[in-house]
Parts: structure tokens; C-alpha cells; sequence
């Protein structure tokens, strides 16, 4: 299931500061309910699973050596 796991940079975080930190990189979980309401599910600071909007974050994409590295790959 990691291999399927989007990126994404926090790019803001107004009303989930607690949750989220700017410029930190998240781990998605693909949720193709969430995304038709705009919303993506990210493993945030507790290391759960939680849904936030869509526009707090900015898809990226990362060698896989990069990835394994920060152990963000299977």
C-alpha cells in the first residue's frame, strides 16, 4: 500500500496549525471520496490518518532514492 502513497508539501496551514506544519512533507493515502469533495487524506502529525483540504497542500514527487531515504517508500 506505501507504494501507492502520494507526496505533498504543506503549503499552509491556517486552522490546523496543531495538525500540520508549513513546508513539511506528508505522506497521502489515496481516497478518491475525499478528493471529489476537495479534501486529501494525509498522515499528519499524530501519524494518523485524517482528511484536510486539498488547498493547504502541493502535490510533489521525489527520486526514489530520495524516498528511501527518508523512508517514504516500501
Amino acid at each position: 500500500m506505501k507504494r501507492n502513497r502520494k507526496l505533498f508539501v504543506c503549503i499552509h496551514n491556517e486552522g490546523y496549525a496543531v495538525s500540520l506544519d508549513v513546508r513539511k512533507i506528508y505522506q497521502g493515502i489515496p481516497d478518491s471520496s475525499a478528493e471529489q469533495s476537495g479534501m486529501v487524506r494525509v498522515i499528519d502529525e499524530s501519524g494518523e490518518d485524517y482528511l484536510y483540504p486539498k488547498e493547504c497542500f502541493a502535490p510533489i514527487s521525489l527520486p526514489m532514492a530520495v524516498r528511501q531515504e527518508l523512508k517514504l517508500a516500501a
